[in-house]
């Protein structure tokens, strides 16, 4: 069954309608119109890793669009504790829904469901693999702001090696022509195949340990959060803990619509002096997170969009 594993599960012409029909859901995400094209569906929810924005965003895109939602909720009180196989998970839940959104700590495990089910599974994270719905709604801010996806240039900075948001957004700008510089302490840079894998593709690549040098020249800002729980040793974590945290003085010669953006949680990578100003674009991104998820969902249960929604003329 079809489903969202990694970006190259998508062509740039299926990224660019997907993200035409997120923008045509706006005023549904927004709740001011009521547009019920998942009624009668079910998505299964199945994290089995903790999970906030991604988790809340599918079950409120779903609910949007008169669609339910059931919960894998806490792992520790699942079949999974008794020993139940991801296989069997799988197979169970298959029965009950429509569509699965899926987290999982193993690298491989989405791509290993979506062999497994016969509904589509959308990767909501594979371990440090990859988070292609996430990608969707980066890209969809990106091109909110910027009005395009093309040529742009991207500073992705922070945990690059553990970072699945990245590794997935990196390919998929690049696609566009992107120039991206991946910014990081060394120990956390982008993994040697990912970076070979976009050179050979053409791509535009600068690697760096020193972030505020870009900024003055940066379209994009993709701050991230170093993850403590990536680490296999925690003496490692703390070497790099707090590598990089941007404030608003830093800013200062910044392009005047360049933006900053993050996956969410942050730690302490943002400082909150940049959340006032023209710059931050962290919580309208996790916002389009129900919009790009809509689409997708959408897409994947072959339910057309009606191209004349109203737009409430909004914020997000």
């Amino acid at each position: 069954m079809p489903g969202l594993i990694t970006m190259d599960d998508l062509t740039n012409e299926e990224i660019i309608s997907l993200l035409d029909d997120a923008e045509r859901l706006l005023p549904v995400a927004r709740g001011t119109q009521y547009l019920p094209l998942l009624q009668g569906k079910i998505l299964g929810n199945l994290f089995f890793e903790p999970s906030t924005r991604t988790r809340m965003s599918f079950e409120t895109a779903m609910k949007r669009l008169g669609g339910d939602v059931v919960n894998l909720g806490d792992v520790k009180n699942s079949s999974v504790v008794k020993g139940e196989t991801l296989f069997d998970t799988i197979q169970m839940v298959d029965g009950y829904t429509d569509i699965i959104a899926m987290r999982h700590p193993r690298q491989g495990a989405a791509q290993y469901a979506c062999d497994s089910a016969t509904v589509p599974i959308l990767n909501g994270g594979d371990g440090a693999g990859n988070h292609p719905t996430q990608t969707m709604l980066d890209l969809f801010t990106i091109r909110q702001a910027h009005g395009t996806l093309e040529n742009l240039n991207i500073v992705l900075a922070g945990d690059l090696r553990y970072g699945r948001t990245v590794h997935s957004l990196s390919h998929a700008l690049t696609r566009f022509g992107c120039e991206v510089t991946f910014a990081s302490p060394s120990s956390l840079s982008m993994p040697q195949e990912i970076i070979s894998d976009l050179r050979s593709e053409g791509a535009k690549i600068t690697e760096t340990d020193d972030l505020l040098s870009h900024i003055s020249t940066a379209d994009v800002i993709y701050m991230t959060r170093i993850q403590k729980e990536r680490f296999p040793d925690e003496s490692e974590y703390a070497k790099v803990a707090g590598a990089y945290k941007l404030h608003a003085r830093d800013l200062a010669d910044a392009k005047a619509e360049m933006i900053i953006m993050h996956p969410l949680p942050r730690v302490n990578e943002i400082d909150p002096t940049v959340d006032k100003t023209r710059h931050a674009r962290y919580f309208e991104q996790a916002f389009n997170g129900v919009v790009a998820r809509m689409a997708l969902m959408c897409w994947l249960l072959g339910v057309t969009i009606p191209s004349d929604i109203k737009s409430d003329g909004g914020g997000a």
